[in-house]
């Protein structure tokens, strides 16, 4: 196994500052480097990263594929796209996914690489989520004047109404994960019919649900889509979205009719995480729409059959065995995996893992008053627990089961924010819960668990990237050409 060093012990191998290492580890230009409970440790064998010159820069430029991320949260369907972030070595098939070019880190953990694509503009209406999104991506070198903290219905009336060219050209996809709350299972499902605005407080008994309610938002992500026209866009939701009515078969129709029926709309599915290395309880329903003039005449041959050739489903080829066998599919991945090398909050200094919530154990017939199944995949984690989020371990008198735990001395308590994060995939790179400072303002851990539940797992956005990387030029042809 390779030895790992610390950053002051590399930056006096490389005679440069410690300060000048940490910024090389965040920006992930160090080769195996790894961040353990908030501390950067570095492969004793990796050498002083190159410089980067103007022909390289210029690369990146030449190849990339520009995306417009909506109702973005803290990014994780943006960090998937992005790629370049730690995941746990099982999460990978190598066998499937020969072509991700994935860099061992230590004997549990690999790094996934860079993607081509490059995110030009993300929003939110949550200060928080702007807040954790730019401290990370910041990191990346991504200006924190990408993510506009406004409501979508508000940055498309001022192009629209007031001619202000809010949104840069030159889109080759647009993401979005439309609010998903009224069309959850574990919500009111009231669907089109939502009682919130657009900017998420509750509608008054004199108003009507209307095309700017959150139940109908993905309608200004279609406006967005109209005005941007990109190659492609995605959407996503619960999977209780495909379950409700005829909702499904209506964001299908109103998608396609962009741009007087501009784009094809291919059938909706539902993906679980778990089949793609996640170690969750987690399905979500992705829409995948294409520009019907930027594609080639094969690909829009192939796209509109009934039964798509598998060489031209964007959806992501399964990798694991959770809901189906599979010779070549590896096992789900536990939570138990997941959680490897994370000491007790007490005994950690990553500030993430030391905060979760104190709410007492209430009863089984309350929500999240169940303890986690380490050798299974783990619980959906929700953003609207209350304080409720599950428990990593109960006292034996509430119907605890990990007995031997309780014996060495470890206390009844509820997930970690980290732990949270790692069952969704984070990386331990993205800190959750910081201070105030001059550029950014404070997240805390209430706000961590909701930001972190809202999110897509990075790894399944990962894997929807690279599908769509690898089809790119056989669905468009050619290059994108040379974009800032």
């Amino acid at each position: 196994m390779n030895e790992m060093i610390t950053v002051q012990a590399a930056a006096k191998k490389w005679n440069i500052t410690p300060r000048r290492v940490q910024i090389l580890c965040n920006e992930g230009r160090i080769d195996g480097a790894v961040k353990k409970s908030g501390i950067w440790f570095i492969p004793s064998t990796t050498a002083k990263p190159a410089r980067q010159g103007k022909q390289t820069k210029s690369h990146t430029r030449k190849t990339n594929i520009n995306v417009l991320s909506l109702f973005s949260g803290c990014g994780g369907m943006d960090l998937g796209f992005e790629g370049d972030f730690e995941v746990l070595k099982l999460c990978v098939n190598k066998t499937i996914n020969k072509h991700w070019n994935v860099q061992k880190i230590d004997e549990n953990w690999v790094r996934l690489p860079k993607n081509r694509f490059h995110t030009v503009f993300a929003n939110d209406i949550k200060e928080d989520a702007k807040a954790a999104w730019t401290n990370y991506f910041g990191k990346k070198g991504i200006s924190a004047s990408t993510y506009y903290l406004d409501s979508i219905v508000d940055l498309v009336k001022l192009h629209q109404e007031n001619g202000i060219s809010v949104f840069p050209q030159n889109i080759d996809i647009v993401t979005g994960g439309f609010p998903c709350q009224d069309f959850s299972i574990a919500g009111k499902r009231q669907g089109f019919d939502s009682d919130k605005s657009h900017t998420g407080k509750r509608i008054t008994d004199s108003d009507t649900p209307s095309i700017e309610s959150r139940g109908q938002l993905y309608m200004w992500m279609r406006e967005v889509i109209a005005i941007t026209q990109p190659k492609m866009f995605i959407a996503e939701n619960v999977k209780g979205l495909a379950n409700l009515g005829d909702v499904k078969a209506i964001i299908e129709h109103d998608f396609s009719t962009i741009s007087e029926n501009g784009y094809l709309v291919v059938p909706a599915r539902v993906l679980h995480a778990a089949d793609y290395g996640v170690p969750q309880s987690r399905e979500r329903v992705i829409f995948f729409g294409f520009k019907k003039s930027a594609l080639t005449m094969e690909a829009l041959k192939a796209l509109s059959l009934a039964q798509i050739p598998e060489d031209y489903d964007p959806y992501p080829i399964v990798t694991h065995a959770y809901n189906n066998p599979g010779n070549m599919l590896l096992p789900p991945v536990t939570v138990r995996q997941a959680f490897c090398d994370l000491d007790e909050p007490e005994n950690s200094a990553d500030v993430s893992q030391q905060k979760y919530s104190k709410a007492k154990y209430m009863g089984k017939h309350c929500q999240g008053q169940t303890e986690i199944k380490l050798d299974s995949i783990g619980p959906t984690i929700r953003s609207e627990h209350h304080g409720n989020i599950e428990f990593r371990r109960l006292s034996i008198e509430h119907g605890g089961h990990y007995v031997e735990e309780l014996k060495s001395g470890k206390r009844e308590r509820r997930l970690t924010i980290r732990e949270c994060a790692r069952i969704q995939t984070f990386p331990d790179s993205y800190d959750f819960v910081f201070r105030n400072s001059q550029s950014n303002t404070s997240v805390s851990a209430s706000e961590a668990y909701k930001l972190i539940g809202n999110a897509v797992p990075p790894l399944l956005g990962f894997h929807i990237a690279k599908r769509i990387e690898t089809l790119w030029e056989i669905y468009f042809g050619g290059d994108t050409g040379d974009r800032i």
